[in-house]
């Protein structure tokens, strides 16, 4: 069996490839390399249509089947692609937010679907902690718009009820994934994308790694079962955290002694004017990822 491949730099290696075809100045060359590329998307997609058909056919074990295929990213985006999934679009948001209900949910936030029109222009509503925080724009554009964006590409555009600033973002970003890292993190979408953490360690409640993801300087903390990621600067004085700890669920600068709730989006104790700026953390399979708006602050 081949190695396995890291199927997003293969993605946009295939993207690199066909823009090198489009400069081409030999019109007949970059028409025939478009049809074969075509012909093979056509010849692939008719393979997996039989796939499906022939699983869908059979009664006792069809459906089990067919759930573990859509349950996997990349059959699921190759069936988007050539329009075999068999979920409507509206569904497979709902199955995107829910992937990221739990980070919202340990910031005390949450995410409501107000629907889904003709054009695949997706209307959301952020609740809680969310709605009219100041970050709450990274919370969207890195963890709700690439849930949507990975399950349902067909979107062309979310809408947020709630977001202090760019309520209407694109999702074309978010499709175009690039690598990215530094020495701590590895397997990185570039600006904006998620990020595996390489130092990462099992923090103790209370505890607080200080490390650099994608260029910038963030925090992660733990408490109460959880684990928030924030860049790692006080919005009063802009000092950094490094080898402090959380007094339960308050984080203290060092510096000028403002305090932070991270339970509520590292918002103010004292002043809730000031926030800490939170970033998009997932732990999936053992890892850790977090997701840096722009890389380097």
């Amino acid at each position: 069996m081949p190695p396995a491949r890291n199927l997003r730099e293969t993605g946009s290696r295939i993207e690199a490839l066909l823009e090198e075809v489009r400069s081409v100045p030999d019109a007949a060359t970059r028409e025939k390399v478009e049809e074969l590329v075509r012909l093979l998307v056509e010849l692939y997609g008719a393979g997996l249509e039989r796939v499906v058909g022939i699983v869908a056919a059979d009664e006792t074990s069809g459906p089990r089947l067919l759930n573990q295929l859509t349950a996997d990213d990349l059959v699921a985006s190759l069936l988007v692609l050539h329009g075999l999934h068999p979920l409507d679009l509206e569904t497979r948001v709902h199955q995107a937010l829910e992937k990221v209900r739990p980070y919202l949910g340990s910031h005390a936030g949450g995410v409501e679907l107000l629907g889904v029109d003709d054009g695949g222009v997706v209307r959301l509503r952020l609740e809680g902690s969310c709605h009219g925080c100041p970050s709450s724009t990274v919370t969207v554009k890195l963890a709700i718009e690439r849930a949507i964006a990975e399950a349902a590409p067909e979107v062309t555009r979310v809408d947020v009820d709630g977001v202090t600033a760019s309520p209407v973002i694109s999702l074309d970003s978010l499709r175009r994934d690039k690598p990215g890292g530094n020495g701590h993190a590895t397997n990185g979408d570039g600006a904006g994308g998620w990020t595996a953490i390489t130092d990462m360690v099992e923090l103790r409640p209370g505890e607080l790694l200080a490390t650099a993801v994608a260029g910038a300087a963030v925090i992660v903390c733990s408490t109460a079962g959880n684990l928030y990621a924030y860049r790692n600067a006080c919005p009063a004085c802009d000092a950094t955290w490094e080898g402090t700890g959380l007094e339960g669920q308050i984080l203290s600068c060092p510096a000028c002694d403002q305090r932070y709730d991270v339970h509520l989006a590292g918002k103010g104790v004292e002043r809730p004017e000031l926030h800490l700026a939170p970033l998009p953390l997932l732990r999936e399979d053992g890892q850790v990822r977090i997701a840096v708006p722009g890389g380097r602050a």
